[in-house]
């Protein structure tokens, strides 16, 4: 199989797109840099389009590496004929690959082989010729051999039935049939274990579906429920379709001593052998196919979480909500430094919000504190209402916001938190976290485990591995493209840029520490294990602020350095200016940009790079972002009627809907048939995490704590 042209045909792009692409992560490129530095030679493929190439590619080479492993140990066994070996060589999946090998793979004894070791090869064979007039039971006596312990015809043809049983179930055109067919007729269907019991798969009680219609989601919250014990799955297959379809491939001689015995060895190789391991199969399928959805979802939801305006130049009150413990705070500056912690306890048991309110003040007073940010757990109701109290008291204006507390509690009690905040508690650290998830999103929600932020579904259920692949991508993605700061940026920040790894980021720190502020992007090649590869990776996403080249400060790599200068002196400008942002609107000065690029010796794509980066150096695509909301006023679940149109705030994307935070500490859901007239496929063609929209109530469910909304006729 020709690789890379499956690719390019498969990603809709050129052949040699697809072979620069390969080329380059082959010679140990990482797929942001290939997406911002490479474009030249790649044709501009973006992020997405490499992440999906690479994922192919890697596919596409286990499978040929697969194929070679078929080939050579059917090739051992003396069984490869030309024919084999080109349905195996032009296979285009792993399950195909499977199909045509399940003949020659070495078996466990089964009660075929074991026919075989009795001599009963060549009565299954004179039972498949179906040439044969002479009853059975006759033919079958010839075969009885005390030895090998076949004692009477009927175990002599029951050892034939079962030989043929195994021919049939090996074959894979049979096996790619049926695997078909069940999939396009077939359905799931599921019931409970316990119809009285109470669970949340209730809807799966009795389940039925046709397998070509099961949402993804459906498929996920099955199995789900199987492995929890309260839901029986099964795959109805389309049995008579399958044994007619069996019968004709098998039956060619209307004889009436051979064609009973193969319909019951039809029946038996299919029921017996086939449709279980055809059920696994396509269980199988469902579920990785459902998976990547999910995974897909839950990169785009938390992509857009990381991508959220930071809220700059505040100083932010961190509040972990809590009861019996007391509310753990913590203040923290502009720039992200802890001022100060502190403990209060307005709610129950203790109920000191007196005490507490005084203790607030005092704190808004000495730091002037302008904005709240208070986790979304437990206790988080009670303490909303003493600070919509408390903002009605205070001479300054003071918001709050409501965050997500998702992996709080994992960061809080992992070594990177301790070993930033050793003298904090756990309360205190989740506190400084609640605050610092607002000032930066990024540079926050990079310390915890992708999985543990909350904007997925079913993650704990799907391959780990995958779905962490898949995660870290979207993360290295997102700091890439934002880049990072080198003399603030945290090594759990810096870990995910191009070409750095975790020992890397930690050498940076350290030589940080020693040696203070890099003044050069150049400096980083003297960090311990940091060589010329990975400079080249990393340089252009790492910002030097203040530093001896303004360039540093930008998004132009080193290796472009020389040409911007000379563009620079082209257009009358100097080194100064870039950093003084004098640049802006130097692109219509340029008339010709290829000209212009030839004689600097640089790519066209590069140059409009690098003079849209001059144009506004170290520009934050986060900007474009939809705003957090602000909140100064509490709302209750109970103060909410049908018709009633609010602001929310995006919190998750899943496969039927989304579900949006409108201020009352219950997410309402707007279902996917309420998001807008047209049909839609997946909400994300409307939605995405953090976006900002209009809703209206449809109704409220207090007892069930369940909220309907809608995007419709606002």
């Amino acid at each position: 199989m020709d690789i890379i042209n499956k690719i390019a045909e498969e990603l809709g792009i050129r052949r040699q797109q697809a072979e620069a692409a390969v080329k380059l992560i082959d010679e140990g490129y990482t797929i942001p840099f290939i997406a911002r530095y490479r474009k030249e030679v790649t044709g501009s493929l973006n992020d997405e389009v490499l992440r999906n190439l690479y994922d192919r590619l890697n596919y596409l080479r286990n499978l040929e590496e697969k194929k070679q492993q078929v080939l050579a140990s059917i090739e051992e066994q003396g069984k490869l004929t030309a024919e084999l070996k080109d349905q195996i060589l032009s296979a285009e999946t792993l399950v195909v690959v499977e199909d045509l090998y399940r003949p020659y793979r070495p078996k466990r004894r089964t009660r075929a082989t074991i026919a075989k070791e009795k001599g009963l090869e060549p009565l299954a064979n004179i039972i498949t010729l179906q040439m044969t007039t002479t009853p059975l039971e006759k033919e079958a006596e010839a075969f009885l051999d005390e030895q090998k312990e076949v004692n009477t015809v009927e175990e002599a043809i029951a050892g034939a039935k079962d030989i043929i049983a195994e021919y049939i179930s090996d074959e894979a055109d049979y096996r790619m049939h049926i695997r078909d067919l069940t999939m396009k007729k077939g359905r799931i269907t599921s019931t409970a274990k316990d119809k009285e019991a109470e669970s949340v798969y209730e809807m799966y009680y009795e389940f039925d579906e046709a397998i070509a219609k099961l949402a993804g989601h459906r498929v996920l919250a099955l199995n789900r429920g199987e492995a929890e014990k309260f839901l029986t799955v099964k795959i109805e297959a389309p049995e008579d379709d399958i044994l007619a379809y069996l019968n004709r491939k098998i039956i060619t001689r209307e004889n009436p001593v051979t064609s009973p015995v193969l319909q019951e060895v039809v029946a038996d190789s299919y029921k017996r052998l086939i449709a279980p391991a055809i059920e696994r199969e396509i269980r199988s399928d469902l579920t990785e196919k459902a998976e990547d959805g999910a995974i897909s979802v839950f990169g785009k939801n938390l992509k857009q979480l990381l991508m959220q305006p930071p809220i700059a130049g505040q100083v932010v009150l961190g509040w972990d909500p809590a009861f019996r413990t007391g509310c753990k705070l913590a203040v923290v500056d502009a720039t992200g430094k802890v001022l100060d912690t502190t403990v209060i306890y307005p709610t129950a048991p203790q109920n000191r919000v007196d005490e507490a309110k005084q203790v607030l003040k005092k704190l808004i007073a000495k730091y002037h504190i302008t904005l709240i940010s208070l986790g979304n757990g437990t206790a988080s109701r009670e303490s909303e209402q003493i600070i919509v109290d408390l903002l009605k008291e205070l001479p300054v204006k003071v918001q709050y916001i409501i965050v997500n507390e998702a992996g709080a509690s994992v960061y809080s009690a992992s070594k990177l938190a301790t070993e930033e905040f050793p003298n904090f508690d756990v309360g205190q650290r989740s506190a400084a976290s609640m605050a610092r998830r607002l000032q930066d999103p990024l540079a926050e929600l990079v310390k915890i485990d992708p999985k543990s932020i909350g904007v997925g579904q079913y993650q704990h259920d799907m391959n780990q591995k995958k779905l962490s692949e898949a995660l870290g991508g979207v993360v290295e993605d997102c700091v890439n493209k934002v880049g990072v700061d080198l003399n603030t940026a945290s090594a759990s920040l810096l870990e995910y840029i191009a070409g750095i790894s975790k020992a890397i980021a930690k050498n940076i720190v350290t030589y940080r520490e020693e040696n203070g502020r890099f003044s050069a992007r150049s400096e980083l090649l003297k960090v311990a294990k940091l060589g010329p590869k990975a400079y080249e990776q990393c340089a252009g996403f790492m910002r030097i602020m203040d530093g001896k080249n303004p360039l540093d400060a930008t998004g132009v790599h080193p290796e472009s350095y020389a040409a911007t200068k000379k563009l620079l002196e082209q257009l009358g400008y100097r080194l100064e200016d870039v950093k003084e942002r004098k640049l802006d609107g130097i692109s219509k000065k340029i008339r010709d940009y290829k000209k212009l690029a030839a004689e600097l010796e640089i790519g066209e794509i590069t140059l409009r790079d690098i003079v849209k980066e001059l144009e506004k150096p170290a520009r934050d695509p986060r900007e474009d972002m939809p705003k957090p909301i602000l909140r100064s006023d509490v709302l209750e679940m109970k103060d909410l009627t049908p018709g009633m149109i609010l602001k929310g705030t995006v919190r998750n994307v899943i496969d039927f809907g989304a579900f949006v935070d409108i201020g009352v500490h219950q997410d309402g859901l707007v279902h996917i048939s309420q998001m807008c007239d047209r049909y839609i496929k997946h909400p994300l063609e409307v939605v995405s995490v953090g976006d900002v929209v209009e809703v209206k109530v449809m109704s409220v469910d207090l007892k069930k704590q369940r909220i309907q909304l809608t995007m419709k006729g606002i």
